[in-house]
């Protein structure tokens, strides 16, 4: 009995074996792993498909710097190039012709007024003088005797002895030869004047700055330059101020002069003259200012800067220069609303103050303007900002923008690891 249940047990056994390995059950049993493992992938791709929306709309917002606009300054100094120039200056030319004799000051040489600087030789000229006051002389005798004759004659009318028309030639033959006289005169004052020109004088005080002669140079009067001489005490300085500015200048106004070898000493210069008018061709109104230089240490030629201290009417804001569009001669902003979003404004552009500059109109205090707006930026596109704090921290912060952004770009995101 016992072996005839131990037989029917193992072939139960072998039964449920059999049914165990058989190829339906194991296709059920597949089919049910893949529908389970379908639904896990279902599912952990919807969970990534969700993260990774969720990434890329984080990093798809462009990280821009913004700044305000600050109020412009009512008070301007506006600094303008100058040369400067001797108050008088001159260039001494020859009004005669002939050798140089001699010359006595030379360049650097201090000279007062009528003082010899050269002499020239004039041979033909002192000719031609001593041989007009030969004929001068010739004249005088023909003069005296006229004159004796008109007097005899009259004697002779008196006592009828004479007819009308024979003393009226004496008069016009007296009045004729007092004409010749004044003629050689005058000839004769002429050369004594040219010969004169022979001693070549300073016009006024200053000092010689150049000189072109040399002893037996032949000089003539045909524009060739001796000396050039230039009054140093006081200086004259001109400047050419632009319209915006013409119109806040004043006779006597006291202005810095700056000279980049000498910056530890302050010079003042003062407004002498202001043109009536604004020059057509350069836009700019002429002023000329006086600089006094008792000890000479300023020479004239140098170049200086004047700072001219101008009030305005105008209220402006000033901004960084990186902060404009330029497209098309047509000059706006990308400013940042409320929203976050962008938006470009036109405006009119003021001054340029070189690394900022100054807006007349478009925008406001509050508005949040973007520095340096790339290319690919849109009306109506949602940024994420970061603060610009200043022109000198402008570089580091676009580091630190650039670098914010290459880490949001490279970070991993998830369920990608």
């Amino acid at each position: 009995m016992n072996d005839l249940y131990i037989r029917e047990l193992n072939a139960q056994a072998l039964q449920v074996k059999h049914t165990f390995f058989s190829p339906k059950y194991l296709a059920l049993v597949t089919l049910v792993i893949f529908i389970a493992a379908a639904g896990l992938r279902i599912i952990i791709n919807a969970q990534q498909a969700n993260a990774l929306q969720d990434y890329t709309a984080a990093t798809l917002a462009r990280t821009v710097l913004v700044t305000q606009a600050k109020p412009g300054d009512l008070q301007r100094t506006l600094a303008l190039p100058t040369t400067l120039r001797g108050n008088n200056e001159s260039i001494i030319y020859a009004r005669t012709t002939g050798f140089v004799a001699a010359w006595h000051k030379g360049i650097g040489d201090a000279v007062k007024k009528g003082d010899l600087l050269a002499v020239l030789d004039t041979p033909e000229q002192e000719q031609e003088l001593a041989q007009a006051r030969a004929q001068r002389e010739q004249i005088a005798a023909r003069f005296d005797f006229a004159q004796q004759t008109l007097a005899r004659w009259d004697a002779l009318q008196v006592k009828n002895l004479l007819s009308q028309q024979e003393l009226a030639e004496k008069r016009s033959l007296v009045r004729q030869s007092s004409a010749d006289l004044a003629a050689a005169d005058a000839n004769v004052k002429r050369l004594e004047q040219l010969n004169g020109f022979r001693r070549i004088t300073a016009p006024f005080n200053g000092i010689l700055t150049r000189r072109s002669l040399e002893v037996g140079d032949l000089i003539a009067n045909t524009g060739k330059e001796l000396f050039a001489i230039t009054q140093i005490d006081p200086l004259r300085l001109t400047v050419w101020v632009p319209q915006a500015y013409a119109s806040n200048l004043s006779l006597g106004t006291q202005v810095s002069v700056n000279i980049a070898e000498q910056p530890a000493t302050k010079l003042t210069a003062t407004i002498e003259r202001i043109a009536g008018g604004i020059d057509a061709a350069t836009r700019a109104r002429q002023v000329d200012l006086i600089l006094n230089n008792p000890k000479a240490s300023l020479l004239p030629g140098a170049y200086a800067e004047v700072s001219l201290q101008l009030n305005s009417e105008v209220k402006s804001l000033i901004a960084p220069a990186a902060t404009l569009i330029i497209s098309d001669q047509t000059q706006r902003v990308a400013i940042v609303d409320e929203n976050k979003k962008i938006r470009f404004q036109n405006v009119k552009l003021g001054r340029d103050l070189g690394r900022d500059v100054e807006l007349l109109d478009g925008i406001s205090e509050n508005d949040r303007l973007v520095v340096s707006p790339a290319d690919q930026l849109v009306e109506g596109e949602e940024v994420k900002t970061l603060e610009w704090k200043a022109v000198a921290s402008a570089p580091q912060a676009s580091q630190n923008a650039a670098s914010e952004k290459n880490q949001a770009e490279n970070k991993t995101p998830p369920n990608k690891k």
